[in-house]
């Protein structure tokens, strides 16, 4: 059975995810942030015979996220995602999104690998913190700059306004290193949740790479997501 899902399953659905909280850090940070009842996100669940939880569906939007753990109702799902108007984006688990390709047609995939950090000290980071900033509002025009100047960037769908949201909304954080008033390097975290954090935006001026600029940033920044418990 497929139901939308409220403020009451709250406890079972953060049970389910967790998990495998990494994976699910979109759909954790979304819930936690958005919550069951706005105009712009809504969450399904099912449930088998036995009322146990067997997987989750988040909409953000126009983007789309399933996730289970064994069989689901596929076909279900797929009905769900095709009602929607604005339907631009299903992401997730490779073998998850393999079985919408007989309900769902796109001529366009693209496949990315995952890892997870979850003992800084094993990799030695370097926690030299000099001249490392933490962004405030004030900084995103500089940044955002940069990534304007980054080539592999240029097809980015990120926004100045995202890069806001996300640092006034606490739902995520850049690092940076400026040479007078122009930022050089930044890395940042996206889709910040109670339990994991996602890095995006790693990046380096042309004109200052190879210095190890954003491999400080980058140890800085996970060394304190790592101190707060997340992964």
């Amino acid at each position: 059975m497929i139901r939308k899902l409220t403020k009451n399953d709250h406890e079972k659905v953060m049970g389910f995810l967790s998990e495998e909280r990494a994976l699910n850090l979109f759909i954790i940070g979304d819930i936690e942030n958005f919550g069951y009842e706005t105009n712009f996100q809504e969450i399904w669940g099912e449930w088998n015979k036995d009322g146990h939880m067997i997987a989750v569906l988040l909409r953000y939007k126009g983007n789309f996220i399933p996730y289970a753990k064994g069989p689901f109702d596929v076909e279900g799902f797929a009905k769900i995602i095709s009602s929607v108007e604005n339907f631009q984006i299903l992401s997730g688990k490779e073998d998850i999104i393999d079985q919408f390709s007989d309900y769902i047609y796109s001529n366009k995939k693209k496949g990315m690998y995952f890892a997870e950090m979850i003992d800084g000290e094993a990799l030695g980071l370097n926690l030299d913190r000099e001249d490392i900033r933490i962004a405030e509002d004030e900084d995103v025009d500089t940044i955002f700059s940069l990534r304007e100047r980054i080539e592999e960037f240029s097809g980015s769908m990120a926004s100045r306004d995202s890069m806001l949201h996300s640092i006034q909304s606490k739902t995520g954080r850049t690092y940076f290193i400026k040479e007078g008033d122009i930022a050089i390097t930044s890395v940042s975290t996206t889709a910040e949740n109670s339990m994991s954090a996602m890095v995006v935006g790693v990046c380096t001026d042309t004109d200052h790479r190879n210095k190890g600029l954003a491999s400080r940033c980058l140890s800085a920044l996970c060394d304190d997501v790592l101190k707060e418990g997340k992964t």
